[in-house]
Formats: C-alpha cells, sequence, structure tokens
C-alpha cells in the first residue's frame, strides 16, 4: 500500500473553496505530501485530526485514530469513515501503551498546546520503533497579516490566536528539529512571500464574495508562486518528517 496519489489527495482540500480563499490549505496540504513516506503504514494515530482527517485522506488504506481534545469532533464527516476511529483525549496524556503506531500525524497542533514538550514526548513514546512522525507548524516568519498595508482590513493576531487557540507563534526550525530526539529525514515549507497575500486575505474582515473575488484575481500570481516554491524556499510555515531508530 502507498500513499495516496499527489493529485488525488491535493483534489481533496476539505477546506471551502479550495482554489480562492481555501488554495493556502492545498499548499500546506503538499507540503505534507512531499515529506510523508511513500509506504502505507498500518495504524496511524493522528493528534489533533479534529475534522480534517488528513492522515485519512493522505493514507486511506490505513487505520486511523484520530485524538482530538474536542468530543464534538466525533461526529465530523471524516471521523465516520470505517476505518478511522475517533478517541477525546490530551495530546500530552494519550491514552496509549509504548511503541503502538507505525506513524503518528501532528498536523498544525503543537502551537495549540501549552506544554509543547510534552506533546512530542508522547508521540515519541507510542511510535513504533522503525515509525515515522509527520508534524506541520508555523516558523517564525509567520505573521498576520503578512503586509501591513492590509491590516486595516484583517483581525489583529491576538483576535485570531484567541479564536484559533493558538497560544505561540511559531518554531525556529533548526530548535525544533533539535527539541525532537528522533531521526530528522526532511522539511518542506510551505506559504511563501507571494502566496501569503493570498492567504491574508483568506482571514480577512471582507465579506466572503470579496474575499473569493479577491482570491481569484489573484490567483495566476498565486499559482504560479505556488508552481516555483520548493521545499527549502522561505516560507511562513512547515512541514517535518523524522523517523524513529
Amino acid at each position: 500500500m502507498k500513499k495516496s496519489p499527489r493529485r488525488q489527495f491535493l483534489s481533496q482540500n476539505p477546506f471551502p473553496h479550495p482554489l480562492t480563499i481555501g488554495f493556502f490549505y492545498r499548499e500546506k496540504m503538499r507540503a505534507i505530501h512531499r515529506i510523508a513516506p511513500e509506504q502505507s503504514p498500518q495504524e496511524i494515530l493522528e493528534v489533533g485530526g479534529g475534522q480534517s482527517g488528513l492522515s485519512s485522506l493522505l493514507y486511506p488504506q490505513a487505520r486511523i485514530t484520530n485524538l482530538d481534545l474536542d468530543g464534538s469532533f466525533a461526529e465530523a464527516p471524516c471521523n465516520q469513515k470505517p476505518n478511522v476511529t475517533f478517541v477525546q483525549g490530551d495530546a500530552t496524556q494519550l491514552p496509549f501503551p509504548d511503541n503502538s503506531f507505525e506513524m503518528i500525524t501532528m498536523f498544525d497542533l503543537i502551537e495549540h498546546v501549552p506544554n509543547d514538550q510534552a506533546a512530542m514526548d508522547e508521540a515519541r513514546r507510542v511510535l513504533k520503533p522503525g515509525g515515522h512522525l509527520l508534524l506541520s507548524t508555523p516558523n517564525l516568519y509567520w505573521k498576520y497579516p503578512y503586509y501591513s498595508f492590509l491590516k486595516k482590513f484583517c483581525p489583529t493576531e491576538e483576535v485570531l490566536f484567541e479564536e484559533w487557540g493558538h497560544v505561540r507563534r511559531g518554531y525556529e526550525e533548526q530548535d525544533l528539529i533539535e527539541r525532537m530526539p528522533l531521526q530528522h529525514l526532511k522539511s518542506a515549507s510551505f506559504i511563501n512571500p507571494v502566496t501569503a497575500l493570498a492567504h491574508d486575505i483568506s482571514f480577512s474582515h471582507l465579506s466572503t464574495r470579496k474575499r473569493r473575488l479577491l482570491c481569484r484575481l489573484l490567483f495566476p500570481v498565486t499559482f504560479l508562486a505556488y508552481l516555483a516554491h520548493r521545499p527549502r524556499t522561505k516560507g511562513t510555515e512547515i512541514a517535518y518528517a523524522w523517523v524513529k531508530q
């Protein structure tokens, strides 16, 4: 079994309006696909998967356990799939024995967790030897809005952090790699300084109609910058892959 082909994976972008105000999520999905192993594991723990279900889209043949602190996500469509089991739980106290899963995914999670080191230590504990840990999170280039001329149209970072539940801005890449005592395999950035403009607009105060229209007008430039983006291009967020020896 292998991971989903990239085109198929990206076509399942769960964010509303995936080619306009949801295009940034496609950028995230591509970065995750770039760092994900080709071979599909049998058992995956998705920590903080909520209602996006990215692990089940990436590895549709795997058995997924989706753990999230918010029990209401149990009713989300992604958690009703026959190969997905939803568990309400805390990322810093995973209710599983040591060496339980062949892969752990933590997509845009640790920036929400006050004791982020405990969450990463728990992921390492329940990961089987030879298993992979996939993680994505903002880095120190992240800011909102990225372009200051849009501030009058956008909520403040403080408002967004409160809405999203972020407790920190992001991580310096090498520092995060050193804090995870596993073998680092690869990283891939996403949302570069050009595509960040559409990201700013996507979360602005403008109406949905205006945001979609502006993103559509920007799309030729956004898409070219997206096509040119390589794993080491400067980006505001990064996806990481480690393996447990």
